[in-house]
């Protein structure tokens, strides 16, 4: 069917790669390539043998020549950016200049500054469209699936949508005082924000983890979770009819607030540079250092991820409760592709994004959001590659 540029060697491009290899009809040939080329040669050695003809590539995703060179002599019909969010411009740049489509997983986000929203991607709307490729903005779990149950719910189980709580739970346990499940950086700037949610067509600030709700999720049992500010909220708002409010809660266990409020407290999690024994050092980038690698959490984690939507709207003039979800367990996940749920849940969807490209079962020109196309035969990918979705009628709403 076609082949695949995967920028980016770490948990998450490792399960999407594992995917990739397991949809061979698809991908008939992927290139792996990142700043560190073992890592992509360690997963080539992994994956080898299998239908899926794989190569690996050096690249530095900062710099537009270098991924222009790439993408022209690998000449992929997708590029899938599972590298850092700070480069999600540099490769759109690249595909731009090359007329290849684009998937990633988490939008852009400037080094200097915590702020998460699509205004510099959109901004490539109308380059996309007329060089007539697309760029598929968020096709991970949150943002990804979250915006394919919403298109879904809004498909076939109303006529309008007005309240979504998007409700990420991960009841895994590592074992270690403090780590987190996927890269620090992005992890610890996503938390140490402030909150925020849609209601009323206007954003309503937080102060970070200051809105708490328990909740009793589905296989799982009773976590607390925390409101916190998240991408797709701004596209959903746009995207689905009818909405009056939009919230995202994440869960998080004690022992890690605790210790992140003291990292807070003495400056570890700041992005400010410092001066530290003649050099300039960011404390966030520091503390990664220290902190045990999310790949290696793998053989350690055991216990559950639910992540889902609930959805409060309309059918036929009568209120109507909708909930969609999905449970993944860390150790199944692990056994399988040797990544824990979190990878997991990300790197399943990008697979499937860009197979929804790569098949053209999904073609519009532009730069899109997941949810502005048909989510059926993304549902049906879901099920299929480790993913199933459950669905609830009477859900526990969130007051």
């Amino acid at each position: 069917m076609g082949k695949a540029l995967i920028i980016g060697a770490g948990g998450v491009a490792s399960v999407c790669i594992h995917k990739c290899c397991q949809n061979p009809d698809v991908f008939e040939e992927i290139c792996i390539a990142s700043r560190t080329k073992s890592k992509c040669d360690a997963l080539k050695e992994k994956l080898d043998g299998g239908k899926t003809k794989i190569s690996t590539a050096q690249v530095n995703a900062d710099n537009v020549d270098e991924l222009i060179a790439l993408i022209n002599s690998f000449k992929p019909d997708v590029v899938i950016n599972l590298a850092l969010p700070y480069q999600d411009l540099t490769i759109m740049d690249a595909c731009l200049a090359t007329r290849v489509n684009y998937v990633d997983t988490a939008n852009y986000e400037p080094l200097d500054t915590a702020k998460f929203e699509y205004k510099w991607q959109w901004a490539y709307r109308e380059r996309f469209e007329q060089a007539g490729i697309t760029a598929l903005l968020g096709s991970g779990f949150d943002p990804g699936v979250t915006g394919v149950f919403s298109a879904y719910a809004m498909k076939h189980e109303f006529d309008e949508i007005n309240y979504i709580d998007i409700l990420d739970c991960n009841a895994g346990d590592h074992g270690y005082p403090f780590a987190t499940n996927f890269n620090p950086e992005i992890n610890i700037r996503e938390v140490s924000a402030k909150g925020s949610y849609i209601e009323d067509g206007k954003w309503v600030e937080t102060e970070p983890m200051e809105i708490k709700r328990v909740y009793n999720f589905p296989e799982i049992g009773e976590k607390d979770m925390y409101l916190l500010h998240h991408e797709e909220l701004e596209s959903l708002a746009l995207n689905i009819k009818g909405i009056k409010r939009i919230r995202f809660f994440m869960t998080f266990g004690q022992s890690y607030l605790t210790h992140l409020k003291c990292l807070e407290n003495v400056g570890m999690t700041s992005i400010e540079p410092i001066d530290f024994e003649g050099k300039k050092i960011v404390p966030l980038q520091f503390l990664k250092a220290v902190l045990p690698d999310p790949a290696s959490l793998g053989p350690r984690t055991k216990g559950k991820t639910n992540i889902g939507c609930i959805f409060i709207g309309k059918k036929d003039g009568k209120d109507k409760t909708y909930y969609l979800y999905n449970v993944c367990d860390h150790e199944e996940c692990y056994k399988e592709v040797g990544s824990q749920a979190v990878s997991y849940t990300t790197g399943v969807p990008a697979m499937i994004g860009a197979a929804m490209l790569l098949t053209g079962k999904w073609n519009k020109p532009g730069v899109h959001n997941i949810e502005e196309f048909d989510p059926d035969p993304f549902m049906e990918d879901l099920n299929k590659f480790g993913l199933p979705w459950k669905e609830s009628y009477d859900p526990e709403l969130v007051d």
